[in-house]
C-alpha cells in the first residue's frame, strides 16, 4: 500500500490544525486543573522548585501542630501555678490567723487547715498535666519545642516539682499537735471541797485556780474549767472529761484535810503553731515560696509568649512557601479563558482553510472531466 499524498497547502493547513488542537488541549488541561505545570514536563524548573517549597511548608505545618500542644501544655502548667499561688497565699493567711490567736486549740486547728491547703498544693501539681508532660511534676517532664526542620532551633523548657510541697517550695507539712485529755469521776471530783478550798489545774507550767468551797457542785466546777482558756469539760452525769491544751495536765485540790484523788491528763503533743517562733518560721517559708512560684510562673510566661510568637511566625512562613509554590505552578484563569477563545476561533479558521485547500485540489479533478 502507498503512502497517501497530500498537497502542500492541505499538509501545512493540517499541521496548523494539529497544532492549534495541541494547545487547546494543554489549554482545557491548565483550566481544568487550575495549574499551568503540572509534571516536571511542563517546566522543570518552575516543577522541582514548586515542590520543594511545599515540601518545606508541609514540614513546618507538622512543627506548627506540635507548637500548638506545646502551648497547651505551658498552658497547663501556668494554670496549675496560679492556683498553687493562691493556695500558698490562703496558708500563709492561716499561719497569720495563728499568730494572731491567743489560743492553743485554735492554733491547732488552723495548723491542720494549713496541711490541708499543702495538700491540695501537691493534688494540683499532679493533676496539671498535659498530653502525657506535666511541668509541675518535676524529673521526666522537660518539654522541648522544635521551631525548625533540624531542630537546630529549640526551645527546652524545664519542668519543676511542686508534687512534693518540702521540696522547692520549702514547706514541709506541720505537726498539727494533740490537746491532753484526763477522766475524773464527779464523786472524786466533790469528795475533798472544804470552805476556802480551791481546785488547781496546772497546764504546761500554767497554773489556774477554781473556787473549791464546801457547797461547790461538779456543775459549777464543770462551768469553772470551761471558762479557762484552751480547757473544755464535759459529763455524763458520772463521769467528768477535761481536756487542755499546751501541755499534759494536773487537777488537784490545795487543801488536804478532805482530799480529793489527783487526776492527770495526758497525751498532748506540741504543734508547729503551738509557738510564736515556729509560727513566726513558717510565714518567712512560705514568703520564700511565694517569691519562688512567682519567679516560676514568670519563668512559664516568657516560655509560653516564645512560643506563641514562633507559632505565628511559623504561620505567615507557611503562608508565604504556599504563595511562592503556586506563583511557579497556578495557571491565570483569566488569561487562559481568553486563550482558549482565542484556540477555538483559530480551529474554526484552520478547519475553514484545511476545507477550501482541499476544495482546490478537487478543482483540479474536473479539469479532467
Amino acid at each position: 500500500m502507498s503512502d497517501i499524498t497530500l498537497s502542500q497547502s492541505v499538509r501545512q493547513n493540517l499541521l496548523s490544525l494539529q497544532n492549534t488542537a495541541d494547545l487547546l488541549g494543554r489549554t482545557q488541561n491548565r483550566l481544568a486543573t487550575g495549574k499551568k505545570v503540572n509534571s516536571a514536563l511542563d517546566n522543570p524548573n518552575s516543577f522541582f522548585t514548586s515542590q520543594g517549597l511545599n515540601n518545606r511548608s508541609k514540614d513546618l505545618s507538622t512543627l506548627l501542630d506540635s507548637m500548638g500542644q506545646a502551648v497547651q501544655t505551658i498552658k497547663a502548667a501556668d494554670d496549675g501555678m496560679t492556683s498553687i499561688v493562691k493556695l500558698v497565699e490562703a496558708a500563709k493567711a492561716k499561719a497569720n490567723q495563728a499568730q494572731q490567736s491567743s489560743l492553743i486549740t485554735e492554733r491547732q486547728k488552723y495548723a491542720v487547715e494549713y496541711n490541708e491547703l499543702l495538700n491540695q498544693i501537691e493534688t494540683i501539681a499532679k493533676d496539671a498535666g498535659y498530653s502525657g508532660k506535666n511541668l509541675l511534676a518535676g524529673l521526666g517532664n522537660d518539654l522541648q519545642v522544635a521551631f525548625n526542620e533540624d531542630g537546630s532551633s529549640r526551645l527546652d523548657i524545664q519542668a519543676v516539682d511542686l508534687t512534693e510541697t518540702s521540696g522547692l517550695m520549702g514547706l514541709p507539712d506541720l505537726t498539727a499537735g494533740t490537746i491532753s485529755t484526763g477522766t475524773v469521776t464527779e464523786a472524786n471530783l466533790i469528795a475533798g471541797r472544804e470552805t476556802d478550798d480551791t481546785l488547781t489545774l496546772t497546764v504546761g507550767g500554767k497554773v489556774h485556780t477554781i473556787p473549791y468551797g464546801a457547797a461547790a457542785t461538779a456543775a459549777e466546777i464543770m462551768s469553772a474549767l470551761n471558762a479557762l482558756p484552751d480547757v473544755t469539760a464535759s459529763s455524763d452525769g458520772t463521769t467528768m472529761t477535761i481536756t487542755a491544751a499546751g501541755g499534759d495536765f494536773t487537777l488537784d485540790d490545795t487543801n488536804s484535810t478532805a482530799n480529793m484523788t489527783a487526776v492527770t491528763g495526758a497525751g498532748y503533743v506540741q504543734g508547729d503553731f503551738d509557738l510564736d517562733t515556729s509560727v513566726g518560721s513558717t510565714l518567712s517559708a512560705i514568703t520564700k515560696s511565694l517569691s519562688t512560684l512567682r519567679g516560676q510562673a514568670s519563668t512559664f510566661g516568657t516560655n509560653l509568649t516564645v512560643v506563641e510568637n514562633r507559632s505565628s511566625f511559623t504561620k505567615s512562613m507557611i503562608n508565604t512557601l504556599t504563595i511562592g509554590a503556586d506563583m511557579l505552578t497556578l495557571a491565570d484563569s483569566n488569561e487562559e479563558g481568553a486563550n482558549m477563545l482565542a484556540l477555538q476561533t483559530r480551529q474554526q479558521l484552520s478547519s475553514t482553510a484545511l476545507s477550501m485547500a482541499s476544495q482546490a485540489d478537487q478543482n483540479v479533478l474536473r479539469l479532467f472531466q
